[in-house]
């Protein structure tokens, strides 16, 4: 794990006192946390889309990422910690992801709501193994009630086999129902904005099997949004803790040309935007929110436009991390 603070940087307002504050002015590296905060990590990695087949590039994204959300306005918001990069680069996935989740783990051990930047889309194995070691961790008897919500155009519910026998970028959620499945905990799994065009039956017919709450690209507009609002309400009801994992080319090509698939129809950013703001305001019985972490998976620098790409990770990022600064507290898995 390496951190580089000389990412940070940008404009400085000085005459604008604190209120004219940016993310680059109050970062601070993950070995200064003293209260419990944001943390941030980088899993830097190709491995996962290599082995699928799929446009490499996106081992450059958590560092792209950070350079775009320097400059972001600061809101006063919970204490935002830089935990720096979890590398791949000995072609060792599983160790990787291993090591990914004792930081998430430890993040959350620590009260603080971790959020994570990949690489491809193998980052949510590792990032689903942090949360369930922590949970494990509770040494409750009662199994937990995790729901993930993915907005990806892909199930990514692909059985490992031959070369990617130890998973790639397309066998995530399917290492995660078959981990569920042999510890004996429900697997609550929401893939929204699935492409009919991206994905072939066989995957359609596993999501069935796995009970998948599946909302394709093209049944989502403004006209349809309060339908789609009204599964999602019912699926967070269902659970005590969600983890959010955002795959970037679930937005149109024209919005996020910088992956490694690009999507032709995709989902436009503010209906995104808005059902993340439902996730986000989504709170247990208590007042503890349900949103217990975040990813972000798939910006592909190499491709990327301008960073029009980068630009909309960091502003996803940015709007979850504001999202905390309110009253409501956020502790890790019940």
């Amino acid at each position: 794990m390496t951190i580089n603070m000389s990412l940070w940087q940008g404009r400085v307002d000085e005459e604008d006192g604190d209120k004219g504050a940016r993310l680059h002015q109050k970062i601070q590296p993950a070995d200064k946390a003293s209260e419990p905060g944001i943390m941030l990590m980088g899993f830097a990695c190709d491995e996962g889309v290599s082995r699928n087949k799929g446009r490499v590039g996106a081992y450059a994204a958590p560092n792209e990422v950070r350079k775009m959300l320097a400059n972001l306005p600061w809101y006063d918001s919970r204490p935002f910690y830089d935990n720096g990069n979890t590398p791949c680069d000995d072609h060792d996935l599983a160790k990787a992801q291993k090591l990914l989740a004792n930081n998430v783990t430890d993040a959350l051990r620590q009260k603080h709501f971790p959020i994570i930047v990949g690489g491809g889309h193998e980052v949510a194995w590792g990032t689903f193994q942090g949360l369930a070691n922590h949970c494990l961790q509770k040494n409750t008897t009662t199994p937990p009630r995790i729901g993930i919500i993915n907005f990806d155009a892909h199930f990514d519910l692909r059985a490992p086999s031959g070369q990617s026998a130890q998973g790639s970028s397309g066998t995530p959620f399917s290492q995660i129902a078959d981990f569920c499945q042999h510890r004996g905990w429900p697997f609550h799994y929401a893939c929204i904005g699935v492409s009919r065009a991206s994905n072939t039956q066989a995957l359609f017919d596993r999501a069935e099997l796995l009970s998948v709450l599946a909302i394709e690209d093209k049944h989502i507009s403004a006209e349809s949004l309060s339908t789609v609002r009204d599964k999602l309400q019912g699926f967070m009801s269902q659970v005590d803790a969600l983890y959010l994992t955002i795959d970037i080319d679930v937005f149109p090509a024209s919005t996020a040309p910088g992956v490694s698939a690009p999507a032709v129809h995709g989902v436009a950013y503010p209906l995104v935007e808005s059902l993340i703001e439902d996730i986000l305001s989504a709170e247990n019985s208590d007042g503890t929110m349900k949103l217990t972490l975040a990813d972000i998976a798939e910006l592909n620098p190499r491709y990327d436009i301008d960073n029009h790409t980068a630009r909309l990770a960091a502003r996803l990022i940015w709007t979850i991390a504001r999202s905390l600064s309110g009253p409501t507290h956020f502790q890790g898995v019940m």
